[in-house]
């Protein structure tokens, strides 16, 4: 399990390169390069902005980590 929450934690921070939150295209390519067999629509943009307007509580404009762990979550059920 820790290296299951590694691999989650490494994944986003390799993505943010170093900010706070994912921007769409960030997101988009994490979603389709760690999620993309489990997730349906990844290459859609479209898709892509509904999911992150539905997990930006925020609303910012960006998906943060624990915006992300949300995601997350709902997929490990």
């Amino acid at each position: 399990m820790e290296g299951a929450i590694k691999t989650v934690v490494t994944q986003f921070l390799s993505s943010a390169r170093g900010k706070e939150s994912l921007g769409g295209k960030s997101f988009q390519k994490l979603i389709q390069s760690q999620l993309g067999n489990i997730l349906s629509d990844t290459d859609s943009s479209s898709a892509v902005k509904d999911m992150m307007k539905g997990l930006d509580d925020n609303q910012d404009g960006k998906v943060s980590f624990q915006e992300y762990l949300t995601l997350v979550g709902y997929l490990a059920n």
